[in-house]
């Protein structure tokens, strides 16, 4: 990945507020091009001369840009998870847009927020426009939320091979599993998920 393709996608994502796909090997693509500009660097017999100037600060440059697309596509994340925490609608397109990693920064800023309101928030009493189920389903979802471990820990990574109806995690959040998704799940979901060929994990051991 090159410096002026990498400028290009941050000038796109830019443009616009939503999240954009972006090639799923980019930031490792990037890493190996700074490798190469580095060895270069490296191999220059002057490090003072135009060509070692030239390379220095194409490496700088890579790096700002890289972090620069990191940043703006963290927001957009960020504002996403709590969008979908808070229960309003997050289009499946832009989950499908994210990369591993920032679905799982997705899954675990949303658990995260979801674990902070429970313990800081009173669930609802019934009446006061909160009906009996409504105040119960709060305090069930509450329960499993503070129940399971902090955001990001006992996750599995894993690709779903067919599609499922919703259904309730040990986390208290609602999953809707479509095929060829990609989605972080709690780990005791995902082993059962497994064992039925629902979904295949892809880091189990971790």
């Amino acid at each position: 990945m090159h410096l002026d393709e990498l400028r290009s996608i941050l000038l796109s994502e830019r443009e616009t507020g939503r999240l954009l796909a972006i090639p799923r090997d980019l930031y490792n693509s990037a890493e190996k091009n700074l490798e190469a500009l580095l060895s270069e660097v490296y191999a220059c017999d002057d490090p003072f001369s135009d060509r070692a100037r030239v390379l220095i600060e194409r490496v700088g440059s890579i790096r700002e840009t890289l972090h620069d697309l990191f940043m703006l596509r963290s927001e957009k994340i960020l504002a996403l998870a709590r969008t979908q925490e808070e229960g309003q609608y997050v289009e499946r397109d832009e989950l499908k847009r994210m990369l591993p990693e920032e679905r799982e920064m997705f899954d675990s800023v949303m658990l995260a927020i979801s674990h902070s309101r429970c313990r800081l928030i009173p669930v609802p009493a019934a009446g006061a426009g909160v009906s009996r189920v409504e105040a119960a389903a709060e305090a069930e979802r509450c329960a499993a939320v503070l129940e399971a471990q902090p955001a990001g820990a006992d996750y599995v990574l894993s690709r779903v091979l067919s599609d499922m109806e919703p259904f309730m995690g040990v986390d208290g959040r609602i999953y809707q599993l479509l095929g060829e998704d990609v989605v972080t799940l709690p780990l005791r979901n995902a082993e059962v998920l497994c064992e039925r060929n629902i979904v295949l994990n892809i880091n189990p051991g971790k």
